[in-house]
């Protein structure tokens, strides 16, 4: 079995290297991120609550996330292991994720950290732009669409998210601090924790993550 945490702040590629992990062991990557977003485009009651937080740059309360990873950690296609993209983050989400997998026998077996510098993280998100037509992601500077708040594929206006504005990213970044990275100290107490930094090209940041993982579980 191979129940994986990943942390990080955000900007860090967590998202990327879970979708590696996934694909390499044959289980379902878990975003909070996925899961609050497709509430908050179905337009439901959590969603609205869950937007108005995320747009502040605050953390969603644990009870409503909590309830919602039980949930489909509860599924059948999470019998093999899971990858969670986002959660835990903090202690007390930390402490309700082992009592609901100690219920059933589970419990984490590797937690990776990717650590990249604050101000590059500031650089990444708050250079995205994202076409409200179609859906395709630019960055202003690494991936830029050829014409200024044009989308390439259907020409439809880009625009910025609003947790991607420097202050908003500032905020979270600060958040992430005071209530997330004390989870490190936690699960290298419980012998599980590995740091991977983030490095300049994806790839090298995936090799990086994939020593870890065969350090971890073998080939």
């Amino acid at each position: 079995m191979k129940n994986i945490i990943l942390l990080g702040a955000p900007g860090t590629g967590k998202g990327t290297q879970a979708e590696m992990i996934a694909g390499r062991y044959g289980i379902p990557q878990i975003s909070t991120g996925d899961i609050f977003r497709s509430h908050i485009s179905s337009g439901t009651e959590l969603g609205l609550a869950v937007k108005s937080y995320i747009d502040a740059g605050r953390l969603v309360p644990d009870e409503l996330t909590d309830s919602l990873i039980g949930d489909r950690l509860s599924r059948d296609d999470c019998a093999a292991g899971f990858i969670l993209d986002g959660y835990p983050r903090t202690i007390p989400q930390a402490n309700a994720l082992d009592r609901f997998l100690s219920e059933g026998g589970r419990r984490i077996n590797l937690v990776a950290s990717i650590y990249v510098p604050d101000e590059t993280v500031v650089t990444r998100l708050s250079g995205r732009r994202g076409c409200r037509g179609c859906g395709k992601t630019y960055h202003l500077t690494d991936n830029p669409p050829a014409a200024e708040g044009i989308c390439d594929r259907c020409g439809g206006a880009l625009s910025q998210r609003d947790d991607d504005r420097e202050e908003t990213i500032r905020n979270r970044l600060s958040v992430y601090y005071a209530q997330t990275a004390p989870l490190i100290e936690l699960y290298k107490a419980a012998g599980v924790f590995a740091e991977i930094v983030g490095q300049e090209l994806v790839e090298d940041t995936t090799a990086e993550m994939v020593k870890t993982l065969i350090k971890t579980f073998g080939e």
